[in-house]
């Protein structure tokens, strides 16, 4: 039927390298974005109140 074989053991070696993979990413917290927005509109806020008290 078929000439070629494929080897089970592989396939499933290679599935678990994924699914361990895939846990350890799940497993790790992800950044959150608010300090970096935060420094922003603090960066925004100094340069808006300078601007306000240089230009009185």
């Amino acid at each position: 039927m078929s000439d070629q074989h494929i080897d089970p053991a592989g396939n499933t070696q290679a599935f678990r390298a994924f699914a361990n993979a895939r846990e350890q990413e799940s497993a790790t917290p992800k950044k959150s974005p608010l300090l970096p927005i935060i420094a922003v509109v603090a960066a925004i806020v100094i340069i808006g109140v300078a601007a306000f008290l240089f230009l009185r």
